[in-house]
């Protein structure tokens, strides 16, 4: 069996808001606990992104025991708390890609808070236990379920997939412009490629599909400004049907704990 070591555990409760570093986090069915359940909205229903507001970047989450922390990067409003559990508004028909879902609108409150802080309408959704969001059929095995993350459960990202990009960069970009959920060290670059099967802990996961990045990757998730790298650079030896490729989505088997330094044992290649 080849092994490698997990490094890197994020999750990203508000779907395109700030990620949350772990040491250890709890795998559930549709991913990490807590991983994008939260979503904001427009007035028409449909997902908000950094794809279109790149100030989106500019909201970090914290996780407290009680709830969700959001603040401003630039400390223009104060903390926000959404609490784990309590939803006051009703419940909404929204929409994510071609997926529609039930959602709870988290309450008034909440809303307004996020439509001042990115100055457009802007209301968060929770997603409940039984708002059941398939993951495409073309790629699932077991009518697996997702969050909100943009189509499966996890994305994996090589650390060393990540230093050969910054490799040919004119100025390296950190991991965060990839939003993974795991990262790993060991490897050569882009081994995530051949990987089919694998288990980490007592969570297996198979690889459903490479991961076509977007315009996200280009923006500086520390201060919301844009650029044309690094998705420039990959263009020119990550393009497969057309779309620039780095990262795997996964889906998985079975609940558990995955913390930084557990081994990921690849049980069966591409």
């Amino acid at each position: 069996m080849t092994t490698f070591k997990i490094t890197g555990i994020t999750i990203y409760p508000i779907k395109s808001l700030g990620g949350v570093s772990l040491q250890q986090a709890q795998v559930e069915e549709r991913g990490f606990r807590h991983d994008r359940r939260w979503m904001l909205i427009d007035a028409d229903n449909n997902f908000l992104t950094q794809r279109q507001h790149a100030q989106m970047a500019l909201l970090q989450v914290r996780l407290l025991q009680n709830g969700l922390e959001v603040n401003h990067k630039n400390g223009l409003l104060q903390p926000l708390l959404v609490p784990f559990g309590q939803t006051e508004g009703p419940e909404l028909q929204v929409r994510i890609w071609d997926d529609t879902c039930t959602a709870l609108e988290v309450s008034a409150a909440v809303s307004a808070w996020f439509t001042g802080a990115l100055q457009m309408p802007a209301r968060l959704v929770y997603m409940p236990a039984a708002s059941e969001r398939k993951v495409d059929p073309n790629y699932a095995q077991q009518n697996e379920i997702v969050g909100f993350a943009d189509g499966y459960p996890f994305l994996l990202i090589g650390q060393a997939s990540l230093d050969d990009l910054n490799s040919r960069l004119p100025e390296p970009v950190p991991m965060n412009r990839f939003r993974p959920n795991l990262v790993f060290t060991g490897s050569a670059p882009f081994a995530e490629d051949s990987f089919l099967r694998f288990r980490i802990g007592e969570t297996h996961f198979r690889v459903a599909k490479p991961c076509a990045r977007c315009v996200v990757t280009t923006i500086d998730q520390a201060s919301a400004t844009k650029s044309p790298e690094p998705l420039k650079t990959l263009a020119t030896y990550r393009v497969q049907n057309k779309k620039v490729m780095f990262g795997q989505n996964l889906v998985h088997e079975g609940r558990g704990e995955i913390r930084v330094g557990d081994e990921l044992v690849v049980e069966e290649w591409q």
